[in-house]
């Protein structure tokens, strides 16, 4: 019973597991599955499988029109920095046509040896959300417009209007509305792009966690290929005995190494287990206090009996204080570039991810509050200097339609 369960959830385990690789080096099941009777048209896809991976874990750029030979190189060489000694690797061809099952527990072991999907899982992520462009340099808007602004030809003498100066209104209104449109357009093809990097990240993140569920069939299914390997070696000792005409030795153990990595892989097994409990009360203790938190929430927002007049009102004259503030304040220290946002003024150590640290990354950190607070002065600059602007046109338009016999103009 306990083989039938094993080999119904077999397939799930291994989708599950190629699902949470990146897209872009994501393997097909069935080559894990021709891996395990070391069938040669697997080796040369495990082989390019290995490489991505292990690119990705150091930051390094790579590409599949990338030589075979240095390809396999670079995995021998970033094995063996990780601690990977098995010698029976480092002795397969250069040509890739050989080899799948061992290149099938060198995958195995960096699953958990350096948590594979979790390094990966933390390099891939949309950075979106807590990360912006920051810039609060000095920069005199009303001066750049001035200077960039094409200078209107004059209205026309007294008593006639000047039809330049219409046709020139006019085409600055069609240059802004196209400029405006494009904009636009722009940021829906990025939201666009951005959506569907974040679809193609929480499909992965669902199959990680499809994964976890499923992990010790995974490991018992490598038992059985370090079963079959037993076996194999047995029946080679068998016929060399045979041809050679001595008896067969006694031996204790024909593959200690075997017994060590089943030994290992028993271990791992269980201390899966364990994280996989320790996740899942993770996971439901979260959900249960945000779940509080949200009701919590709601409650708070019924009792709040403020109108959108008042609620108008009040970011108005936020946004003057916070401009009048910005007026008076002393010059201070500017930012630019990308920075991460944070919530807290704390330094907190180096993340945990799964029980394992992850180094922080290199990105100046800078408060969120203080950032909202530059760009609500930001806009509350360029509100008033809008409404000026828009007041000015008013009146210029009033002023030549004033000199237009038979013509009605309604300001907009």
């Amino acid at each position: 019973m306990r083989r039938q369960q094993r080999g119904r959830s077999l397939p799930g385990a291994v989708g599950a597991l190629c699902r949470a690789l990146p897209a872009r080096s994501r393997p097909n099941p069935d080559t894990l599955r021709c891996a395990k009777f070391d069938r040669p048209q697997a080796s040369l896809d495990f082989w390019r499988l290995l490489y991505a991976l292990l690119k990705q874990i150091h930051g390094r750029k790579w590409a599949e029109s990338d030589a075979i030979d240095n390809q396999i190189r670079f995995v021998k060489a970033a094995l063996w920095y990780h601690g990977y000694y098995r010698p029976e690797l480092y002795r397969l061809p250069s040509d890739g046509s050989v080899g799948s099952r061992e290149l099938l527990l060198a995958f195995s072991w960096l699953l958990h040896r350096i948590s594979l999907l979790e390094q990966l899982l933390a390099r891939n992520r949309v950075k979106t959300g807590d990360e912006t462009s920051v810039c609060t340099c000095e920069d005199d808007l009303s001066n750049s417009l001035k200077g960039t602004t094409e200078e209107a030809p004059e209205p026309g003498l007294e008593g006639g209007v000047d039809v330049r100066y219409l046709q020139w209104l006019n085409g600055r209104l069609r240059f802004q509305w196209r400029s405006l449109h494009a904009q636009h357009q722009e940021q829906c093809r990025l939201l666009h792009k951005l959506l569907q990097l974040l679809e193609s990240e929480t499909m992965q993140l669902e199959a990680f966690l499809e994964w976890k569920q499923l992990e010790p069939v995974y490991w018992q299914w490598m038992e059985t290929v370090l079963d079959n390997m037993v076996e194999e070696g047995n029946m080679c000792e068998s016929q060399d005995t045979h041809v050679e005409g001595s008896e067969l030795p006694k031996v204790t153990s024909c593959c200690p190494w075997a017994d060590r990595l089943t030994g290992q892989i028993d271990r791992l097994s269980r201390d899966l287990t364990a994280l996989r409990d320790q996740l899942h009360k993770l996971v439901t203790h979260r959900k249960a206090a945000w779940c509080e938190k949200v009701k919590t929430r709601e409650e708070e927002l019924e009792k709040e009996g403020f109108s959108a007049t008042a609620r108008k009102i009040q970011e108005s004259v936020e946004l003057k204080l916070l401009d009048l503030a910005y007026l008076c304040a002393p010059p201070k220290k500017r930012m630019h570039g990308s920075h991460r946002l944070v919530f807290r003024s704390k330094h907190p150590a180096s993340k945990m991810v799964f029980g394992r640290s992850v180094s922080k990354e290199s990105v100046s950190t800078v408060s969120a509050t203080e950032v909202i607070r530059e760009l609500q002065i930001r806009e509350a600059s360029l509100a008033r200097e809008l409404k000026q602007l828009q007041e000015e046109s008013r009146q210029r338009l009033d002023e030549v339609a004033e000199g237009l016999d038979g013509v009605i103009c309604i300001s907009p």
